[in-house]
């Protein structure tokens, strides 16, 4: 046998002994896997992986909302505590702290009557011509409603809800008129008054009486009367229709 012969030969035999190796590992693998606890085994760490990761992202997507819900919690208790700094008057406290509804501003609705409505845009055309105020050469939509007597008598002026009394004034159109702030950025404001009770700064309950029903250069054909509006965040609003029934 010569030397190529030979090269052959142990090249030959390499090869069978590699190929023998390589398929005595899928055998291996085979005998591994026909064994009863190798899937049950694999399963359950499959499972064990994806109930720790669900945990994680659970856990990791809670505690942002925890942290966001504490610092709101932090602001609404600054603000509370910034309100009770500004008002230090325990009388102011609790009227700026309870909760109210609009009522008429006098002491017996049943005894007054809406002698000019509020000019409603949206209104009947019987509500335009009703709601109009004339005043000498000019005509004027009416932004509060008009109270009065039967028999014109004079009457208490309420205050129709908690507050401030902001103004206190005496106009030549307008007669004496009174303005009271409260909570909820409302406004409201009482015009053609008599004799004035409360002066700015004091601090009324609803209820209190204000001042008494009189006259105005504006409504003069109206005689003893109380003009009265209602102002919310700044705008004009329809007191009829927060008023209770009478």
């Amino acid at each position: 046998m010569n030397e190529q012969d030979k090269n052959k030969t142990n090249h030959d035999e390499s090869l069978k002994k590699s190929q023998g190796d390589l398929g005595a590992k899928p055998s291996s693998w085979s005998k591994m896997l026909s064994k009863r606890w190798v899937f049950p085994a694999v399963y359950t760490a499959a499972a064990a992986i994806i109930l720790t990761l669900v945990w994680v992202y659970q856990d990791a997507g809670q505690k942002p909302l925890g942290q966001d819900t504490a610092a709101t919690s932090q602001q609404v208790g600054a603000s509370t505590n910034e309100a009770g700094t500004a008002n230090s008057n325990p009388d102011a406290l609790e009227v700026l702290a309870s909760a109210e509804s609009l009522v008429w501003p006098v002491a017996n609705p049943g005894e007054v009557e809406v002698v000019k409505p509020y000019y409603d845009e949206n209104g009947t055309e019987d509500n335009h011509v009703a709601a109009m105020v004339q005043y000498n050469d000019k005509f004027i939509p009416n932004v509060g409603i008009d109270l009065a007597r039967e028999d014109n008598n004079t009457f208490d002026v309420k205050a129709a809800l908690s507050g401030e009394v902001t103004r206190v004034d005496d106009v030549a159109v307008l007669g004496k008129v009174i303005e009271i702030t409260h909570q909820g950025n409302m406004k409201t404001v009482y015009q053609s008054l008599g004799e004035t009770k409360v002066k700015q700064g004091d601090v009324v309950k609803q209820g209190d009486t204000l001042a008494t029903a009189g006259r105005s250069e504006i409504e003069k054909d109206l005689g003893n009367h109380v003009h009265f509006e209602v102002y919310k965040d700044g705008k004009v609003v329809n007191p009829s229709e927060l008023l209770p029934g009478r």
